[in-house]
């Protein structure tokens, strides 16, 4: 038997999901781990609590479904973007925690550099906005905080990566210190044109380039496990962000196939080819993945609160036990009610780009419970998306035809999906195959392994569970929109 085993490092958890040659999802095992809070706004990881999750959930994985370390030929990584780790070089120690993705601490930092007139410069470079959510500035507060970080950087002596070069170089016992193209592209310091380290943006951080990794194809040599982590040695061939995984999971090759990903945040991307489109309506422009020195590009729209919003009705207001029952609960709310939730629980993303706005509730009376509550989180969803799909399809081509894959875990519910669908007045595909974005960590390590199929060959593997349709009339559609934009107004105005 020959298997590839996918790590799947996410914002609130760590799984391991083992491959098998026909790229069917043989056994998984999953281990959460702790949000660190510091103050308002701040999210932050233990990186060893990073480290010993993954690594727990693939001794466990490896042991329950009894795999040789021999029968494994290959290891895929996909992780949580943007999440900002430093560490020493000779000990592998973090200097600090690992500053989240969701982070909003350095929103000074940047309004500093927009005010100063950095952002064009940014923008035409890296593809992306002077915003708290990508690395690079993460990077810059933790050596201007935490004391002789920046001399020890510069000599030499502290590396700087994201989850997924955290995770190899601990795989690897230090041996590698590298990341993947698309990894990159989320930091504000890689020119995605260029296809390098960007000089200019490095320097406007004030960040030494020694610090950062070799930046390699999503497919390809990224070394071998440290005997002493497994008891054996398996090549490292795939990695990708998170979204970017899920992409490639979808199958989403073609220019104008779009996926939508629905975990703790929601983030849409467009496969725009090999042109990267400059966005004139405050997307992102990112690389979806990049194959044989190649990049293919991607129009990338992010949402900061999603399966999030649901875990507030769970663990904030207690009205859910498991997020299973949201999607039953809004089918009991109350049609003459129109309670709207903007979850701008940290900041409002794509196509806002409003780090410092806060969630509000509109529309409750006194007759407004839980089912309203479960049916607002839910709709909430749709909305943000509905902004994204607006946007995206401004730039790309407003007469493009555009084909939706959606996927992730809020996928599962059909209220949810039928509510996108209605909002969207758009077909939404979802696939038989929802882990997706392990799958294509996994597609990327078996295709460079030789075990996969190429791109033509896995792209006929995917699978349609169901598609929603719209069933709301376009003038019902219009009118909720409207209203939605106005209650976002209204948040910004604040």
């Amino acid at each position: 038997m020959t298997f590839i085993l996918a790590i799947d490092q996410g914002t609130t958890s760590s799984r391991a999901i083992l491959f098998d040659a026909e790229m069917q999802a043989v056994a998984s095992a999953q281990q959460e781990f702790t949000q660190i809070y510091p103050q308002a706004g701040w999210v932050e990881h233990d990186p060893e609590e990073i480290w010993s999750t993954t690594l727990g959930v693939c001794q466990k994985v490896l042991a329950d479904h009894n795999v040789a370390l021999s029968d494994v030929a290959g290891i895929g990584i996909t992780n949580q973007r943007e999440t900002t780790l430093i560490w020493d070089k000779s000990t592998g120690k973090a200097i600090y925690n690992a500053i989240v993705w969701q982070d909003r601490r350095t929103a000074s930092i940047c309004d500093a550099l927009r005010d100063a007139g950095h952002e064009d410069m940014v923008r035409a470079k890296t593809g992306l906005l002077l915003d708290p959510y990508f690395s690079g500035t993460k990077v810059k507060w933790i050596l201007d905080q935490v004391p002789g970080s920046r001399d020890r950087a510069a000599a030499g002596e502290l590396l700087f990566g994201t989850v997924d070069s955290f995770l190899i170089w601990r795989l690897t016992g230090g041996a590698s210190h590298v990341t993947d193209a698309t990894n990159a592209a989320r930091t504000l310091m890689y020119d995605i044109h260029a296809g390098q380290w960007s000089a200019d943006t490095c320097g406007m951080l004030d960040i030494p380039q020694e610090m950062l990794p070799e930046v390699k194809d999503s497919a390809a040599d990224f070394g071998t496990t440290d005997p002493a982590v497994f008891g054996g040695v398996v090549p490292i061939l795939g990695v990708a962000g998170d979204q970017q995984a899920a992409t490639v999971g979808q199958a989403c090759f073609a220019p104008g196939m779009l996926k939508s990903t629905y975990g703790t945040g929601c983030f849409a991307l467009l496969n725009t080819g090999d042109t990267p489109v400059p966005s004139q309506n405050r997307m992102l422009t990112t690389i979806a993945y990049q194959l044989d020195g190649k990049p293919t590009y991607a129009l990338e729209g992010s949402i900061f609160i999603a399966g999030a919003a649901v875990q507030w009705l769970r663990d904030g207001l207690g009205i859910i036990q498991n997020a299973s029952e949201t999607g039953e609960l809004a089918t009991q709310a109350d049609p003459g009610q129109d309670v709207l939730l903007v979850p701008a629980f940290t900041g409002l993303g794509a196509p806002y780009w409003k780090p410092d706005c806060q969630g509000a509730v509109f529309g409750l009376t006194r007759n407004s419970g839980p089912a309203e509550f479960a049916r607002a989180a839910l709709q909430s969803v749709a909305y943000q998306t509905r902004d994204l799909w607006e946007a995206m399809r401004a730039d790309w081509d407003g007469d493009s035809q555009v084909t939706l894959r959606v996927d992730g875990g809020m996928s599962a519910s059909d209220w949810a999906m039928q509510s996108l669908s209605d909002l969207l007045g758009a077909a939404v595909d979802r696939p038989v195959m929802q882990e997706t974005t392990a799958l294509g960590a996994a597609w990327l390590a078996g295709m460079k392994a030789g075990v996969y199929p190429d791109q033509a060959g896995f792209s006929k593997t995917w699978a349609l569970d169901r598609t929603f349709t719209p069933t709301l009339a376009e003038a019902e559609r219009a009118a909720a929109y409207d209203r939605w934009k106005r209650a976002v107004q209204a948040v910004i105005g604040v």
